[in-house]
């Protein structure tokens, strides 16, 4: 039997608002967890109470140790320089996030594949 994943619901609902407007965004899922991907690549996902999402690495480097932004080590991986996670205590606060999640849709874009 798997392993379920954990993800809050009300997390998702908010990311797929933000995220499901934009043309080239096509959500799926990554370990059973919900994720988001542009041109195939994955750039953000639902995980557990938080959301991880791949940007540039010197934003991640000046991000990470912001209010609720650590980096982000799923399924208790090693740190990965272009990956951090938001923590927010309400699912709303979410909304306040759409900038960076829109900077990590075309910075995952403009990657050569």
């Amino acid at each position: 039997m798997m392993n379920r994943s954990k993800f809050n619901p009300e997390i998702k609902q908010v990311i797929d608002r933000i995220l499901l407007e934009i043309p080239s965004v096509v959500s799926g899922k990554m370990f059973g967890y919900p994720a988001y991907y542009v041109n195939g690549k994955m750039f953000a996902c639902v995980y557990e109470e938080n959301v991880g999402i791949k940007v540039p690495e010197a934003l991640a480097k000046e991000s990470i140790g912001k209010k609720g932004i650590t980096s982000f080590q799923p399924l208790g991986r090693a740190k990965m320089k272009e990956w951090i996670q938001i923590n927010r205590e309400n699912p709303e606060e979410f909304f306040d996030d759409e900038e960076i999640l829109k900077t990590s849709v075309n910075f995952v874009a403009s990657l050569k594949k």
